[in-house]
């Protein structure tokens, strides 16, 4: 099966990828194409936009938490749904877990996807030697396919006609197109990268412009038949997706809504897979969870700027408290760890209210408190697994929790960097952890979530 794909990827963190991204995604799909979005590594933020550029979700590809053959499946489910395939990278190309290693780049996934490559430039205060950089790029490693390069952020016609012709001319590789220098198109950012597409007013119009610059500036015939021209996809076995779901066992009550919003799709998609109903809430605007709720998922996003409203929303706050103690099994990441504690405490030291669910605080810091991927043991049975299990995943926050003495909730031993440090509150059928978990890592906390849900539900309680 042909499925037409092509990756963006940039020179270094900052060169336009996701603008970029949008724009020809948003192009496409005007064309009545089906575009299915991607987004290397594990951000959330990046894939709300292109998102809403696309109309359909847009997933996560991350070489680091995804061994080759589940990346694989993950990625040939979604893709053959639609006719094309446009995936953002991350940081530079060849960026990955250190400096001799690529496992996390771009290239990587290139290598993975078997995927030709689109570089994108930021051209600003640069001319001849664009075609330098190309061609770096271009023979660093032989087994990744640049195809094509598209500049950002160049001042006039006439500077991209020196560029296009020293980079064509140098190298060989076509350059098809440009974004001129605009600033009402840049994207806010925020302590943990881009700002949420539920907190960026005016994105319809952001999105419809960078649509017309697509169409007045770049080749988009020539795109496509780059990705047409891709290889065929590596053969792969499934795991995860190996026959029909088994229909609608479980009700999962996830949070959604403008405080938290980050999510793996193919996390999603898991659980539905092993049958659950995925429904739903909000814990800013609704007053209780939804009907026959047999399990609650509330994942990261920014919970300390909606920290009054969520604290306003008292009715919320104890329906989730009450399920948890009721053994309604809770699975919280990272924001949604904020919002199960007891109190927060926002950057002005003014202290909110929150579910309560485990007691303690998390408290918001002047620093980044952990960035990274990294792994641990369950030191006590809980819900991802029994005693021993592992886990692994993505860390990034700037909160902490303090226990206030109550240590003994804690049932993950984490180690990054050869340090070891608690985490992972567990207490009944409710774990709420910071690191974000992939379920294509491992899918086995997700058939246990979906276990005490189904145990709980035949309860009748």
């Amino acid at each position: 099966m042909t499925l037409p794909r092509i990756i963006l990827a940039g020179t270094n963190s900052g060169s336009g990828k996701t603008t970029l991204a949008m724009a020809v995604i948003s192009a496409l799909r005007e064309r009545g194409l089906r575009v299915q979005p991607y987004k290397a590594g594990p951000d959330y933020i990046d894939p709300g936009f292109h998102s809403l550029a696309a109309g359909r979700p847009c997933r996560s590809l991350d070489t680091m938490l995804l061994p080759k053959g589940r990346l694989l499946e993950l990625f040939e489910r979604s893709a053959r749904q639609a006719d094309i395939s446009v995936i953002e990278g991350v940081m530079g190309l060849f960026d990955g877990a250190g400096a001799l290693d690529e496992r996390g780049s771009t290239a990587h996934l290139a290598k993975i996807l078997a995927s030709p490559v689109v570089l994108v430039v930021n051209g600003k205060a640069m001319a001849r030697s664009a075609a330098a950089l190309v061609r770096g790029f271009a023979r660093f490693d032989r087994r990744v396919h640049v195809k094509a390069v598209l500049f950002n952020d160049l001042g006039s016609p006439g500077h991209y006609s020196i560029v296009k012709r020293a980079v064509e001319e140098y190298t060989g590789i076509p350059v098809l197109g440009y974004l001129p220098r605009n600033d009402s198109v840049s994207l806010p950012e925020r302590h943990l990268g881009l700002t949420p597409t539920a907190e960026h007013s005016g994105l319809e119009v952001l999105i419809t412009t960078l649509r017309k610059m697509a169409e007045d500036f770049l080749d988009l015939d020539g795109l496509l038949g780059i990705a047409d021209g891709a290889q065929p996809l590596p053969p792969f076995t499934k795991t995860l997706f190996t026959a029909p779901p088994p229909g609608k066992k479980v009700r999962i009550a996830a949070a959604m809504d403008e405080a938290f919003h980050f999510y793996y799709r193919d996390n999603l998609d898991i659980l539905e897979q092993l049958g659950a109903d995925i429904v739903p809430f909000s814990p800013l605007r609704d007053t209780k969870l939804p009907a026959g709720t047999d399990g609650i998922y509330i994942g990261g996003g920014f919970p300390e700027e909606f920290a009054l409203r969520l604290a306003e929303n008292a009715e919320a706050r104890e329906a989730v408290r009450s399920a948890a103690e009721s053994g309604i099994p809770l699975l919280a990441e990272c924001g949604g760890l904020m919002y199960a504690a007891d109190r927060l405490e926002d950057r002005n030291g003014t202290i909110h209210p929150m579910a309560g669910v485990f007691p303690g605080i998390t408290r918001m810091g002047k620093r980044l408190q952990a960035l990274g991927y990294c792994g641990g043991r369950l030191t006590r049975p809980a819900l991802p697994g029994r005693k021993g299990a592992l886990l692994r995943g993505h860390l990034f926050h700037w909160s902490f929790y303090d226990s206030e003495g109550n240590d003994g909730l804690f049932s993950l031993l984490l180690e990054k960097n050869g340090k070891k440090f608690p985490d992972g509150l567990a207490k009944g059928n409710a774990f709420a952890s910071y690191l974000h978990l992939h379920f294509g890592t491992n899918p086995a906390p997700a058939k246990r979530f979906i276990q005490l849900a189904l145990r709980r539900k035949n309860r009748g309680i």
